[in-house]
C-alpha cells in the first residue's frame, strides 16, 4: 500500500532535489525517515487521567498507539518520582508517516487561527521540530471531549546532512514555511 506522498517523493521530489543539489546517485537524496510526535504533560503528576486522555488523543490523531514517557529521576520540587508517566509519544514510519504528514499539511495546519506559516529553523543536522500549541487543530479530536488544551512537538527526522538539504526536502513535501532561506 503506497500513499500519494510516498509516490510523489519518488516521482517528483527525488528528481527535483537531485537537480537542485547535483547528486550523482539517488541514494544521496535526503529522505524523511520518521516523524516523532511528543506531548509533555507536567500536570500528570497530580492528575493520572491526563496520561490516558493524551494517549487516546495522540492515538486518534496518528492512527498508531501512543506510549507514555517516564521520568528519569526524582525531583521533589515538582512532586516527581522516578518512572512516573510525564508525557506521551509516538514514532511514525513509512506509510503511516506519509499519511500523517499529508493530513498535517492539508488539513490541520490550515485550521490554525491567523496562520502565516511555520518557522524555518532546523537543528543543524537537517531535522525540524514543529511546536503546536493546541491539539484541537486535528479533525480527529472532538472539542467537546477535550478536558484541557495541550501542545505537542512534531519532529521530522530526515537523512539530510545539512539544514539546506533538510529544508528543501520539507519544502517539497509542502510544509508552509514563513520565509524562504
Amino acid at each position: 500500500m503506497s500513499t500519494t506522498l510516498s509516490k510523489d517523493y519518488k516521482e517528483r521530489i527525488v528528481p527535483a532535489l537531485t537537480k537542485e543539489f547535483d547528486y550523482t546517485t539517488i541514494m544521496q537524496v535526503p529522505k524523511l525517515e520518521k516523524i516523532v510526535i511528543n506531548q509533555g504533560l507536567g500536570d500528570a503528576t497530580q492528575d493520572k487521567k491526563l496520561i490516558e486522555t493524551a494517549i487516546n488523543e495522540i492515538t486518534a490523531i496518528t492512527g498508531q498507539k501512543a506510549v507514555p514517557t517516564l521520568s528519569r529521576k526524582d525531583i521533589s520540587n515538582f512532586k516527581l518520582r522516578k518512572k512516573m508517566p510525564i508525557g506521551v509519544r509516538v514514532t511514525l514510519r513509512r506509510d503511516r508517516m506519509y499519511e500523517f504528514l499529508e493530513r498535517l499539511v492539508r488539513v490541520a495546519l490550515p485550521r490554525i487561527r491567523d496562520f502565516k506559516g511555520i518557522n524555518a529553523k532546523l537543528d543543524g543536522r537537517g531535522n525540524y521540530t514543529l511546536g503546536i500549541t493546541e491539539q484541537i487543530i486535528f479533525p480527529e479530536i472532538n472539542i467537546d471531549n477535550v478536558p484541557k488544551l495541550q501542545g505537542m512537538n512534531i519532529t521530522f527526522v530526515t537523512s539530510a546532512k545539512t539544514d539546506e538539504e533538510g529544508f528543501a526536502l520539507l519544502k517539497h513535501f509542502g510544509l508552509p514555511f514563513k520565509h524562504e532561506k
